[in-house]
């Protein structure tokens, strides 16, 4: 009798285990990283899987252990986070990528959202957004700071590429939009024909004609598209707080 119930108390925990979020946290400073960590393992449900200095040793670690989300640092040694998530993504495109960064400049974030990665969060806002980030891709969204997310509502992203809000662009049709959420979303060709129930071929036509009529020339672009439509969901972090300095005696 009390054989079945250990079986089945570590069959329970087996099931426990496998329903658990798993994370790979990637930044070569330890203190930071540390910190993450921390924040992270204090969440319920969630895991951490791995940890990584460098962003080819995250690559390998997401290869090997297939993570849920990869928590990237934007500047590693050996390879940055940009690169890992390309290829992180390229072995596993069900993935999700949270970039940290300590600047959201306009070309900070169209790189993120080129990469591939799903989130942007600041390093100095790490503290006080990384659960709300993380249950962001958790939940499928995206996840902006809150100035990232007003840039990009405004269009500022969209200076030199102001093709994409003329209202004079065609619309698109209900196949083209399910097309553009899945595409935004971080799916692959492949799996937009899968979701979509197309051959691979009609996804890769219906992706070409989106670019062309909506005149884009990148996935940032689609990505903002689809954010300022309302096609995809965007989770927004609270504004930041202002940041005191005290003076040196």
């Amino acid at each position: 009798m009390r054989t079945g119930i250990l079986h089945h108390k570590i069959q329970r925990d087996e099931i426990c285990h496998m329903n658990k979020l798993r994370i790979l946290v990637a930044d070569d400073h330890e203190i930071v990283r540390h910190g993450l960590v921390s924040l992270i393992k204090s969440h319920q449900g969630w895991e951490i899987c791995a940890e990584a200095d460098n962003g080819r040793q995250a690559v390998e670690q997401a290869r090997e252990l297939k993570p849920d989300v990869v928590i990237l640092d934007i500047g590693m040694p050996t390879l940055n986070g940009l690169e890992a998530t390309r290829l992180i993504l390229r072995d596993n495109p069900r993935v999700r990528v949270l970039i940290l960064t300590i600047n959201d400049t306009d070309q900070a974030v169209r790189a993120v959202l080129d990469a591939g990665a799903r989130g942007f969060l600041l390093k100095s806002d790490a503290a006080r957004e990384l659960v709300a980030a993380v249950e962001a891709l958790q939940n499928n969204k995206t996840f902006f700071t809150a100035r990232v997310a007003e840039m990009v509502l405004s269009g500022y992203l969209d200076r030199g590429h102001t093709a994409s809000r003329q209202p004079t662009l065609p619309a698109l049709t209900p196949r083209e939009r399910q097309v553009v959420q899945l595409l935004a979303e971080g799916k692959s060709t492949k799996e937009v024909a899968s979701h979509l129930d197309l051959s691979v071929k009609t996804a890769e036509t219906h992706r070409s004609n989106i670019m062309r009529k909506l005149k884009l020339h990148s996935v940032s672009e689609l990505v903002l598209y689809a954010v300022r439509n309302n096609i995809i969901q965007v989770a927004i972090g609270p504004p930041s707080e202002p940041v005191q300095m005290v003076p040196q005696p």
